[in-house]
């Protein structure tokens, strides 16, 4: 298993892209995923980062490092986000490894916390992140944010 940084390896964009919105789009999003990967790979700020769990050529995850998860406590920042391990490969901490790559982003861009909104609960408690309290979103849903130090 390996983990690539999109910004690192952009001949991965386009995979990444579509492996992004098959994920986590619907058809009302998916330039979302395709503007905010394409250009991220040419900023020269920390935020955002993009990466694939691979198996071989075989990708089997994805997460995200962004400015904001589409939730109202925008004076909180960065996030994990777009964590997702294919069902098969459930089970074998790969979901772990790819926190841990976006965690050392993270304090290698001078962030001093990480955060992150979920419905889950039990998974990232696991893994060191504490409840905050609740975020809410543009489509009039909430989520539970989290946050670990770095």
């Amino acid at each position: 298993m390996k983990i690539i940084s999109i910004r690192k390896h952009s001949e991965y964009k386009d995979s990444a892209i579509k492996y992004f919105q098959s994920k986590w789009a619907n058809e009302n999003s998916m330039m979302v995923y395709d503007d905010c990967i394409t250009n991220a790979i040419t900023s020269n700020n920390p935020l955002p980062q993009w990466y694939l769990l691979m198996d071989d050529l075989k990708i089997v995850g994805c997460s995200g490092l962004i400015t904001n998860d589409f939730i109202s406590r925008m004076d909180l920042y960065p996030w994990l986000c777009a964590l997702y391990i294919e069902k098969d490969y459930r089970g074998n901490g790969y979901g772990a490894k790819l926190i841990e790559a976006v965690k050392y982003d993270a304090k290698e861009g001078g962030f001093t916390n990480l955060y992150l909104c979920t419905s889950h609960i039990g998974y990232y408690e696991k893994y060191g992140f504490e409840y905050v309290g609740n975020g809410y979103h543009p489509w009039g849903e909430s989520s539970r944010i989290y946050t670990i130090k770095l």
